[in-house]
């Protein structure tokens, strides 16, 4: 039960930050927040993503290249340029790590930057310690084998939920709208993927904070903005 709770927590708490944050926030800029508030999700997204803390401003860019070439040959991942996920995920890895190496110049004000975090977050002690405390968690309580096979999961979570999203966010599904590239609705139902694989009404309305648009569709983090904007933490756009 322990492990099962840390695995569904870790999940959906990265995944969560991962598209709140930098995806929604720092990419899209579909809320706007105040200083405190922004660097209390981004301790809180190198927390919950650990071992796979994605830097925000590299993310933000370089999701920005994917918006303007979708599905071209300068799409940093698109899944119809590679033969299979990995090939597209490393390839991703590669290209966020030119991002990085830009941002370590200065984001311009465009993106949210807090550099010690971004050193801290993106070095190879944290990421190690985090492992180590994954690891440590599931030698506590794991009580199979089997359930060790989970670790790596936790290890690359970042990454993962990305792969999944890039590539069956443009292969699989239907479409709403034509955006003029491959992007897809993977699921009217996106509960595990926190409302990601909206993709093709997402590059539709790129700015809108509600990735869900017809009745059937549900995009679960959009409740949530809307209680952080009655609560004025967050500020949310008109798209």
């Amino acid at each position: 039960m322990y492990i099962l709770l840390f695995f569904i927590g870790h999940w959906f708490l990265s995944l969560f930050c991962q598209t709140f944050f930098l995806h929604r926030y720092a990419s899209h800029k579909v809320f706007s927040m105040n200083k405190f508030w922004e660097r209390f999700f981004y301790l809180v997204t190198y927390i919950c993503q650990g071992s796979s803390f994605l830097n925000p401003c590299a993310y933000a860019t370089m999701h920005r290249d994917h918006h303007a070439f979708s599905d071209t040959e300068k799409d940093p991942h698109s899944p119809h340029f590679f033969t299979d996920v990995f090939q597209m995920t490393w390839a991703t890895v590669l290209t966020f790590r030119d991002h990085v190496k830009r941002s370590e110049e200065g984001c311009g004000g465009r993106y949210p930057q807090w550099r010690i975090v971004d050193r801290i977050g993106s070095s190879i002690p944290s990421r190690i310690l985090f492992g180590i405390s994954y690891t440590c968690f599931y030698i506590q309580f794991a009580e199979f084998w089997w359930m060790f096979l989970l670790l790596p999961i936790h290890f690359l979570m970042g990454p993962l939920h990305g792969a999944i999203v890039n590539w069956c966010g443009h292969k699989y599904g239907y479409a709403n709208y034509d955006n003029k590239d491959h992007s897809k609705n993977t699921s009217p139902f996106d509960f595990l993927m926190l409302g990601e694989l909206f993709q093709n009404n997402h590059h539709r309305f790129p700015n809108s904070a509600n990735f869900a648009q017809k009745w059937f569709e549900v995009d679960p983090v959009f409740p949530v903005l809307k209680a952080l904007h009655f609560m004025k933490v967050i500020r949310l756009k008109k798209a």
